[in-house]
């Protein structure tokens, strides 16, 4: 029996839920299969793309984009500003009654490849029949593989998790292809890529600068560039 949900039903009362409200959410909108989406950052479109290509991939009917609504490092963006940012793209950019927007009250522990097997289970709790995980996975710099916490799925007892994982790679905008591509199945060179790093993109949106379009929609971009020149991201 929880007695205490913290500050989170009070303070993100539009996007907490339990796991029990989650799977209660998916059966309301008729849902089967669902892919699930770990995120503590707003989406970029590589991101966005990363969700569709596992819902094509899975069948899936919906996605639950499940924020990360505790605690993070010095340095990233709060959570609500994060919810705004990612429902303006839900908004503009998915297809209506294929995404929902929740979040749960847990800190980013940086575990790597436990972390994602953690990630699973809780994500198995809720409902979802897949989980995604990307490209060093609750990493913190290079201290994990960048696969680590993919491989680790293999490494565990046979049929041990009833929920299906999709392995991404690292997504990018490709100039030859003039479309988000995972790396591993695009032809092209790194040179062919737009690859931003976090500090630039904060340098412009510190600056009113929008990243490019390719790289972030302008929806979510104004919303962020707001927040990165306000008393806030000084503080």
């Amino acid at each position: 029996q929880v007695l205490s949900f913290s500050y989170f039903e009070k303070e993100f009362p539009g996007t907490f839920r339990t796991a029990e409200q989650i799977r209660e959410m998916i059966k309301k909108n008729g849902w089967k299969r669902v892919v699930a989406f770990q995120t503590r950052n707003p989406m970029h479109r590589a991101h966005e793309e990363l969700c569709k290509m596992a819902m094509k991939a899975e069948n899936a009917d919906g996605a639950i984009i499940h924020m990360l609504l505790g605690r993070l490092k010095k340095g990233d963006i709060p959570a609500d500003v994060r919810d705004a940012a990612i429902r303006k793209m839900v908004e503009f950019y998915f297809e209506p009654n294929t995404a929902e927007i929740t979040g749960y009250g847990y800190d980013m522990l940086y575990a790597g490849p436990r972390e994602a097997l953690l990630h699973a289970i809780f994500r198995q709790n809720m409902g979802a029949t897949c989980l995604i995980t990307g490209r060093d996975h609750a990493g913190v710099g290079d201290y994990y593989g960048p696969f680590d916490a993919q491989t680790i799925f293999d490494q565990i007892p046979k049929d041990a998790l009833d929920i299906n994982i999709y392995r991404g790679d690292h997504t990018v905008w490709c100039n030859k292809c003039q479309d988000i591509v995972m790396i591993r199945d695009c032809p092209h060179s790194n040179e062919d890529y737009l690859m931003l790093s976090g500090t630039k993109v904060r340098e412009m949106l510190s600056n009113g600068q929008a990243p490019p379009p390719e790289f972030s929609r302008p929806e979510v971009a104004k919303i962020l560039m707001d927040y990165y020149q306000s008393d806030r991201a000084k503080d």
